[in-house]
This record gives C-alpha cells, sequence and structure tokens, in this order.
C-alpha cells in the first residue's frame, strides 16, 4: 500500500497474511513505514501504468517535481497465467526528477526497528522483530543507513531494491528494466481481457486488483490485503480480512472467467477443492496455504488506524457455523466439473457427504453469511445455499452417474425452494425474511438468491423483495445496509456502514427483471465512488461518501465485473 506521501505504511512480507514489515497504516508512530519523499511535500497524486500493477506517484515540492514509480518486481518475461511464483520477492521504488530540483528523504523504518550493514554494494537490514527475514536494500546511490536525504536536480534518478528472497553479489542493479519487464508480463496478462460493456477502464482495473489480491503460488484470494480498518472509524469492528474465503473464490471464479480469466477461475477452483480435500471439513476460509486461520488475537502495541482499537490479528470467525459453505464448495466442485475438471472417487464421496450434510442443516441456525457474534438463527440464505448444495450434487451425479441418493437430493432441493418461497414470505410486508420463520425482517443477502439460482430474479416474490430491500435498507445515493442493527442484531457494538456488495447485487437483479435504464443508473453512481485509481473499499459512510473497512475489498471489485457482464449482455440481448 503506497500513499500519496510516498510512505508505504503497510507490506506484509512474505506473504499477505505473514505480519506485517509495515504498519504505520494502524499506528503512525509505531508501526513503521518505507518512505520515498520530498522533504518538503506540497502535493501529490497516483496513477497506474495502464493495464499494470505499476503505480506512479507525482509530488511536488517548493523547487521541484519528483515521479516515484512502485512495483512488486515479476522475473523477466513471466507469464501471469500460470500457477507458478513469478516475483522476484523485490520492491522496486524508482524516482526522477521532472522538474526543478529536490531534497528527497529515504526512511526503511520497519515496525520494531531494525540495524543495517554494508553488504554487496548495499545494506543487509536485520528486523528487531522477525528474525526470520533476511532483508537487502540496494541503490544506484551512496546509503548512509536507513535514513538518508539526496539532492537531486532535473533528470536524477534515485533507484532503490528491498529484496527479501535470495540475493548476492552478482545479482544485476537494473531499476528500469525491473519495472519494464514487470510493466511487461502484466499486459501480457492483460491481453486475455474479454470484455465490451460499461465502465470498461474500470472492469480492467477491478481484474488487475483481483489478481493483486491472488497468492500466484497457491491460487488462493484473499479477501483484502489489510487488517484492522474499521467499519466505522472509532468502532470495534476491525477485522483480519487477509485469508481466503470460500465464498469470495467462488464469487471470484463467477467473475473472472466471464471477462476472459479462465486459468486465474480454475485455480481458485482447484484451491477451493484441495483445501476442502486437505481439511476433511468445510471451513468457512483458510490461510493462504490451505490451513486452518490462526486464533484472532488483539495487539495491544498498536493504536489503530486513527485509533480505532483494537488491531486484530487472525480471524475468530473461522470457525463458526455458516450453512452456505455447503452450497459453495459444491458450487465450485460443479463449477470444475464445467470447465473440464475431474472429480475422484474419494473427493466425490466427501462431496457426497457435504450434500448429505446441507440436507439435514438448512433448518438448523447458523451465524449466517454476514458472520454475526450473537446468538445464531435459521438465516433465508443460509437454508438458499443448502439448497444449491443438493442441487449441485444431484447435477453432478445425474450427468455423470456418480453414486448416491441422487433422487433424494433432488426432491429436496425442490421442497428447500419451495419452503423458502413460502416459509420466509411475510404477507404483510410484502417480502421474503432473512429468517426461514419470516417475520418481515430484512438482510440484503436475500438479493443473492437469484445469482445462485435459488429464486429466478423475475419471481414474483423476489420483484417484491428486491424493492423491499432497496427502500427499507437503504443508505441513501444507491446504497444499502446490509441489514438495520435494532431489527438484527449481530452481537457488536456500533453500527457500520453501507456495504458496496449489496448494491451490486441490487443492480444485478433489477437487470434479472429487465429494469434495465435503472441498473444502469445505479452501476454508474457505484463507479463513480471508486478512488482516483479506481479502487473500492468494503463499506462506504452515507454521509460522507468516505471508505470504510478493509480495502481494497475483492468482494467490491467482483461486484463491478459481475454486474457490468450482466448489463451487457442484458443490452446485448435487448439489441
Amino acid at each position: 500500500m503506497v500513499g500519496l506521501n510516498g510512505s508505504i505504511p503497510w507490506m506484509c512480507l512474505p506473504r499477505f497474511d505473514s505480519e506485517p514489515l509495515f504498519c504505520g497504516l494502524l499506528d503512525h508512530a509505531r508501526g513503521g513505514h518505507f518512505t520515498v519523499a520530498p522533504e518538503d511535500l506540497v502535493e501529490a497524486r497516483q496513477r497506474y501504468e495502464p493495464n499494470t500493477g505499476v503505480l506512479v506517484t507525482e509530488s511536488r515540492s517548493s523547487t521541484g517535481l519528483v515521479r516515484v514509480t512502485d512495483a512488486l518486481v515479476l522475473r523477466s518475461g513471466a507469464d501471469l497465467t500460470d500457477d507458478a511464483p513469478v516475483d522476484r520477492a523485490e520492491l522496486v521504488r524508482s524516482a526522477v526528477v521532472v522538474a526543478g530540483n529536490v531534497r528527497l528523504r529515504v526512511d526503511l523504518r520497519p515496525r520494531g526497528g531494525g540495524q543495517a550493514r554494508a553488504l554487496f554494494s548495499g545494506l543487509e537490514v536485520r528486523v528487531s522483530r522477525r528474525p526470520d527475514l533476511r532483508l537487502h536494500l540496494r541503490s544506484n546511490r551512496p546509503l548512509t543507513g536507513l535514513c538518508s536525504i539526496h539532492d537531486l536536480e532535473q533528470g536524477d534518478r534515485l533507484d532503490l531494491v528491498l529484496s527479501w528472497g535470495r540475493f548476492h553479489r552478482h545479482h544485476r542493479f537494473d531499476a528500469e528494466a525491473m519495472l519494464r519487464e514487470t510493466a511487461d508480463a502484466w499486459r501480457r496478462w492483460m491481453t486475455q481481457f474479454s470484455y465490451r460493456g460499461p465502465e470498461e477502464p474500470l472492469v480492467r482495473r477491478a481484474a488487475i486488483t483481483l489478481k493483486l489480491c491472488d497468492d500466484w503460488v497457491n491460487g488462493s484470494l484473499v479477501a483484502a490485503p489489510t487488517s484492522s480498518l474499521p467499519a466505522p472509524i472509532g468502532g470495534v469492528r476491525n477485522w483480519d480480512y487477509r485469508y481466503a474465503w470460500i465464498r469470495d473464490a467462488a464469487f471470484g471464479v463467477f467473475a473472472m472467467r466471464r471477462i476472459g480469466f479462465c486459468n486465474e477461475a480454475d485455480a481458485f477452483l482447484g484451491w477451493v477443492l484441495d483445501a476442502f480435500e486437505q481439511s476433511r471439513r468445510p471451513r468457512i476460509m483458510y490461510e493462504l496455504g490451505g490451513r486452518p486461520v490462526p486464533d484472532e488475537v488483539e495487539d495491544p502495541e498498536l493504536e489503530g488506524y486513527r485509533r480505532s482499537a483494537p488491531v486484530r490479528w487472525g480471524n475468530g470467525a473461522a470457525d463458526q457455523r455458516q450453512h452456505d459453505i455447503y452450497g459453495e464448495i459444491l458450487d465450485c466442485a460443479y463449477q470444475w466439473l464445467r470447465s473440464g475438471g475431474e472429480v475422484q472417487p474419494a473427493l466425490w464421496a466427501d462431496l457426497a457427504g457435504l450434500a448429505d450434510a446441507a440436507g439435514k442443516a438448512w433448518r438448523q441456525p447458523d451465524q449466517g453469511i454476514w458472520e454475526v457474534r450473537g446468538e445464531g438463527r435459521a438465516f433465508t440464505y443460509s437454508a438458499g445455499m443448502c439448497q444449491v448444495a443438493l442441487d449441485r450434487a444431484a447435477t453432478m451425479g445425474e450427468r455423470l452417474g456418480l453414486p448416491g441418493p441422487i433422487a433424494e437430493w433432488r426432491t429436496l432441493a425442490r421442497k428447500v425452494r419451495q419452503i423458502i418461497l413460502d416459509q420466509s414470505w411475510d404477507h404483510d410486508a410484502q417480502t421474503l425474511s432473512e429468517h426461514l420463520q419470516g417475520g418481515g425482517s430484512l438482510d440484503a443477502s436475500l438479493l443473492a438468491l437469484p445469482l445462485r439460482h435459488v429464486v429466478p430474479a423475475d419471481h414474483p416474490r423476489m420483484v417484491a423483495t428486491t424493492m423491499a430491500v432497496k427502500e427499507r435498507l437503504a443508505a441513501g445515493g444507491g446504497l444499502l445496509y446490509r441489514y438495520l442493527h435494532d431489527q438484527s442484531p449481530d452481537g457488536i457494538a456500533g453500527d457500520e456502514g453501507a456495504f458496496l456488495l449489496c448494491s451490486f447485487w441490487l443492480v444485478d437483479n433489477l437487470t434479472g427483471q429487465g429494469r434495465r435504464e435503472e441498473a444502469e443508473e445505479l452501476y454508474a453512481s457505484l463507479c463513480a465512488r471508486a478512488s482516483p485509481l479506481g479502487l473500492l473499499s468494503e463499506q462506504i459512510d452515507p454521509s460522507t461518501g468516505e471508505f470504510m473497512g478493509n480495502f481494497p475489498q475483492a468482494f467490491s471489485h467482483i461486484g463491478i465485473i459481475t454486474s457490468g457482464v450482466n448489463l451487457a449482455r442484458a443490452s446485448a440481448g435487448a439489441a
């Protein structure tokens, strides 16, 4: 994460879910940072190099203008479609004075401090908190220590490369070539991009953002690369999102495949099935290698983003009962088969066991898709995803002649769908309810039922439910709350902002109901909320428009892609 002030206040090495090397984002004084910036910074702006993950920050001082280009370096000739390591375990920061003269400050300050010694025409950096981590900082100009000042004139450049993998004296130092080869690799990957529809530049950026949230070695997708960014500021809803949720991967597969990135979609699917088969039980989330997520702990040393404590590592929701997981895994298996994959007998036996479990769990209370930390309830969406589990298992069994109670699964799938339509329907409120027993209370996950093919978007009761959610969960400006805390308590203190993905689900429902003009208007308004770099957070403060929660949020960028694809297809069908 690179700030407008030239600081990198967040970087986890060597993986997303490792302890942060720099986390000034969560505590400016004690978290650490890596800063390359003019001493008297006046203003700055940022942009990405087109079709890449290479970031450019232009900073103006009172005496000149400097351009800093940042990139996580990719190997020469790297193929980003390949499920294999293509990074060089290096960060390049290259500063060029565009106009005037600049006094440039370089300050590398790991959390907890570090010590440097001269090594291989650079500095070896030992990090006090991370004895396992060996860093090497090289430069095209002399470095006197972890903090240095460089007086540069127009045309001068300062190149810095921070390495955390293997490094040797003979390793070449050519920052310009590193940046060029990295940008070339990104652009080769983007030649797969296949989308013609509304907000195409933002859909392109969303695809790259999802790729940046992808653990390329394992094929897993983090919900967000950050932890403990609060929703709202000053609240306690601060969670660690640096792990892979099964449902995020399932939605991500849908999005990436529809814009041409089939390899990434298959990698996500394969990772889901591998993680499930290895753990031999359905977990809602895993760490990036497919192992259990660490227990949730609070970090008393950090004050939190804008003093929003606590800072948390690990995630306490990892062991929750969330019945949608049955449908997520079986839907991934179904998509895996449709893409040409195979399901071996041992895996099928486990999947069939999931279908049987879903057939029993759909009436039982759970913590739901929103991971409430209070008393569980029989959520309608959870029941809907159990229906998905039964339906996908029956479909796979029918098509491939696999063993199991196929007819029973099919019959129960139909029954659960009808019970959702009948029992969760509240006649007075004219809506499906968030709970199977009805009652008229709402949560926006009901809008996802058509997306998972539980209920058609144009079913009269789904049309009425869409209107109820749109009106009763409205946060203003097309934004939606997930639920209302006074009607749907979740066991956590305080309120929260509007959840962006829910508004994209509203776009999809309006599109499926033939209300294309309304859907297009809402989609455009949501896309307009993206940052100047084309990035979105998890939530938005309806009163100010400020981002809330972890950032950038994979779910929000999945929404950009999926809703854009649905609108483009609806437009093509109407033409």
